[in-house]
């Protein structure tokens, strides 16, 4: 989830590539709204975003009772380096990503392929 379309698009095409399944959303708010029809084995958000950050909005779905692990990415270094809490967060990325980075993250997230919404 990133509110940079350019961000959103590049990030869905590399993971496609590898043969993950994404759905992508550009707020947490249109994330919210189709969370009933399904729970991914994976998230990726974006520490900044208008209305609820990445982190609001993971902080909301733990104190529901959704657990999902959460892979954090940001373009302000100094916001988050690393989770300070034992929770669903598994890596807090830098942008720009580094592939490698980011494949690392999901293979702690899934363990092995499965589907993820950005």
């Amino acid at each position: 989830m990133d509110d940079d379309p350019s961000v959103l698009k590049s990030l869905s095409r590399t993971l496609r590539v590898r043969a993950y399944e994404t759905k992508i959303f550009s707020s947490a708010r249109e994330f919210l709204e189709v969370l009933p029809t399904g729970t991914p084995a994976c998230l990726i958000l974006d520490l900044q975003m208008p209305g609820m950050t990445g982190l609001e909005l993971h902080h909301q779905l733990v104190k529901a009772g959704v657990h999902i692990p959460t892979i954090i990415i940001t373009a302000h270094g100094d916001g988050m380096r690393e989770p300070s809490h034992p929770s669903d967060i598994v890596a807090v990325l830098s942008k720009p990503l580094r592939n490698a980075n980011l494949f690392d993250a999901l293979a702690i997230a899934l363990g092995s392929a499965g589907k993820m919404m950005l």
